[in-house]
């Protein structure tokens, strides 16, 4: 039986993006994931109630705002609270997911200003995978389970 693996889904090609774009990972990628894992796909934003396509959002001051000024704090919260329990009833030990996101960024994240900088910092999902124990690794860092 392979490993379950919470993946972000817009990394697997699902169109949930803010923009309503993928941020797929390449073809060898993914096939040498799914050789592997189970992969469990979560958009922690749309599971929480944002539509497609929606505003780009950015975490400030333990907050996630919209550009246009929306405090979307409580809809990025219900996701990270549905991830985790597709986490825990999957039995998943490690999240692949998608750098500097609001949701799923972990350990980098945009700064709140919209200006494309980034700093130290979890998504909200990310920072509720973290707390109950799973790995986290980025885009950047899916070498790593393939290996």
């Amino acid at each position: 039986m392979k490993e379950k693996l919470l993946i972000s889904a817009c990394l697997l090609g699902f169109r949930c993006k803010y923009d309503g774009g993928t941020n797929t990972l390449p073809a060898e990628k993914l096939a040498a994931l799914r050789e592997k894992y189970e992969l469990i796909p979560v958009c922690p934003e749309t599971a929480g109630g944002l539509p497609i396509p929606r505003v780009p959002s950015e975490r400030r001051d333990g907050r996630v705002f919209s550009r246009d000024g929306a405090d979307v704090t409580a809809a990025y919260e219900e996701g990270a609270r549905i991830a985790l329990r597709l986490a825990g009833r999957f039995g998943c030990k490690k999240a692949l997911l998608k750098e500097r996101s609001p949701s799923c960024g972990a350990g980098a994240i945009y700064d709140g200003t919209f200006s494309h900088a980034v700093i130290p910092g979890d998504g909200v999902t990310a920072a509720a995978l973290r707390e109950a124990g799973l790995a986290l690794l980025g885009e950047s860092e899916a070498d790593k389970l393939i290996k």
